[in-house]
């Protein structure tokens, strides 16, 4: 009881006093019903055709299976909608009807038309998963793309996002705030450009406001989103794309005095996650990413090139530091070697429900191959399993005693922090080094003090851990394998790594104890992947983990 009310009392510290209000408001506010009052605004429409790009494979079939997750279920039955066996994660997706706007969607509209006729029906007011903001968020925006896209004037449906509408002007997220409440305004921007009346005005107003003051505070000024997630920076960027897209196709005025800004944005959001992809183009995991759920980088640059938003070359330099949002990128030999580092706070401090107790933690690709990575994320919600994927022994970073650096809790929540007082970087004669300390420890004893250093040539690199060790503190630095790198010979201080295009790795260690363990790689939702990981238990102050690579 004490411990989680010393979790509590860390977690609530940080939150903004609107948060803390509206959380309170929203437990006793009742949404207003508004059938009869909407009739009328569902006839006006703002004529305009969408054709954004697409990105998202089928999920809805006609054999009224669904797939989301990589979990198939049947959703036969009424009752589907909030089925507690299913997890709240995937009802989401049920709800969001992302499938309207697949990549083959222009051939099944038949079909979608069947299942939105039935969402309806089954989903009354203010009921379900449904109804919460979010889905909402996501339902409302999928429903005017695949309607504007194909014409779809069935009555039912228009007036079903009116009263969708107006549901959600009455509960935007402002006790959640980040991605939450970016998606709850671009919503409302769609629905005010799609419908002509006086609820379409006001959401329009009210959905560029909340965005012109999002957009300043979410994207930091390396171009980071600032939840300092690849995955999320990917979704959020793929919204300013359209946002930018409803602009130039509509030509409406109030969207037309954002647009340099938006463009701005995107820009600069391109070059950030092309800083933080691996050679492979996808993405790297820090906090929570996986694979999957958002546009690939090459997709966000497709769409990005197709409505003359300007794209810069990746910067080849040896160290691409960031500093706003705390990573540094090193490009080893050429661009297919790179070692990604993360030495960032935690951020936003008032929202940090996908943030990894992962600092100092860093991935590491050779020749276009994945070598060492965090071990990704496959499930939200409660529960032991969520925990561990965000702790510090998931990621290639120091654990004291099993303890996590941040203590992340609670699926969602972040109590005590880590926070990095030195970061310095310098490059000498085809040496780069990169060097950082954090405190996270420091609330046992200001001693513990965790302070790394990664030291690197085209041909090598040494991570050095420096921290207390004493009889009372265990210290190990877990280094994690992807799947296709297979150890072939292991001892206490070596061992030998083959990559799957034939590479080898050498790795050495001096100051501890190398040990060979199994753990699940997790590079999609509902996806685990055996593989392996090696574990060093300190046995003095500084250890030294040394890598050598051949091609």
């Amino acid at each position: 009881m004490l411990r989680k009310t010393i979790l509590f009392f860390y977690t609530v510290k940080h939150l903004k006093i609107r948060q803390v209000c509206y959380r309170a408001y929203y437990r006793i506010k009742k949404i207003r019903s508004t059938v009869g009052r909407l009739e009328k605004e569902s006839a006006l429409l703002n004529e305009y055709t969408w054709l954004g790009n697409r990105y998202a494979p089928q999920s809805l079939f006609d054999n009224d299976n669904a797939i989301f997750l990589h979990e198939e279920y049947s959703i036969k039955g009424s009752d589907i909608w909030n089925d507690k066996v299913k997890s709240k994660l995937w009802l989401y997706n049920l709800h969001y009807i992302d499938d309207l706007n697949s990549l083959n969607a222009d051939e099944r509209i038949e079909f979608h038309l069947s299942y939105v006729l039935r969402w309806i029906d089954e989903n009354p007011a203010f009921i379900g998963n449904g109804w919460e903001p979010y889905t909402l968020s996501l339902r409302i925006v999928n429903l005017i793309k695949w309607c504007s896209r194909n014409n779809i004037r069935d009555q039912k449906i228009l007036q079903s996002i009116a009263h969708q509408a107006d549901a959600l002007k009455q509960q935007l997220e402002y006790h959640i705030l980040a991605n939450h409440l970016f998606s709850n305004a671009k919503a409302l921007v769609f629905v005010g450009i799609y419908l002509d009346g006086e609820l379409g005005k006001d959401c329009l107003s009210k959905g560029l406001c909340v965005l012109k003051q999002e957009m300043e505070e979410q994207f930091l000024q390396d171009g980071a989103h600032f939840e300092l997630s690849p995955m999320y920076h990917s979704i959020i960027l793929w919204d300013v794309l359209e946002l930018i897209d409803l602009a130039l196709t509509t030509n409406k005025s109030e969207l037309i005095r954002e647009l340099g800004k938006w463009r701005e944005i995107a820009t600069q959001g391109i070059t950030w996650l092309s800083t933080m992809c691996h050679a492979d183009g996808d993405i790297s995991f820090f906090n929570d990413a996986a694979f999957s759920i958002a546009p690939k980088l090459k997709n966000i640059k497709e769409y990005a090139a197709r409505l003359n938003v300007e794209i810069f070359k990746n910067d080849s330099s040896a160290i691409v530091s960031m500093p706003f949002s705390g990573f540094t990128r090193v490009n080893l030999n050429s661009e297919t070697s790179v070692l990604l580092i993360n030495h960032a706070e935690i951020s936003p401090s008032y929202q940090p429900g996908h943030t990894h107790a992962d600092t100092l933690s860093f991935e590491l690709s050779l020749f276009g191959q994945r070598v060492f990575v965090n071990t990704g994320t496959s499930q939200y919600g409660l529960g032991d399993e969520r925990n561990r994927q965000r702790s510090t022994l998931s990621h290639n970073t120091l654990s004291m005693n099993g303890e996590d650096s941040s203590e992340v809790w609670s699926g969602f929540r972040v109590a005590r922090r880590a926070k990095v007082t030195e970061y310095s970087h310098s490059e000498s004669q085809g040496k780069v080094m990169v060097s950082a300390t954090h405190d996270g420890y420091a609330r046992f004893d200001s001693k513990y003090i965790h302070r790394r250093l990664w030291e690197s040539t085209p041909k090598a690199l040494v991570i050095s851990d420096f921290f207390v060790n004493t009889e009372k503190v265990i210290a190990c630095t877990r280094y994690h394998l992807h799947p296709n790198v297979k150890i072939v010979e292991f001892s206490e201080s070596s061992a030998l790594l083959r990559l799957i295009n034939g590479g080898e790795v050498y790795v050495n260690i001096s100051g501890g104890e190398m040990l060979r363990k199994s753990f699940n790689y997790l590079p999609e939702f509902g996806l685990k992947v055996p593989s392996e990981f090696i574990e060093i238990k300190h046995t003095t102050e500084e250890v030294n983990f040394s890598i050598a690579w051949t091609e």
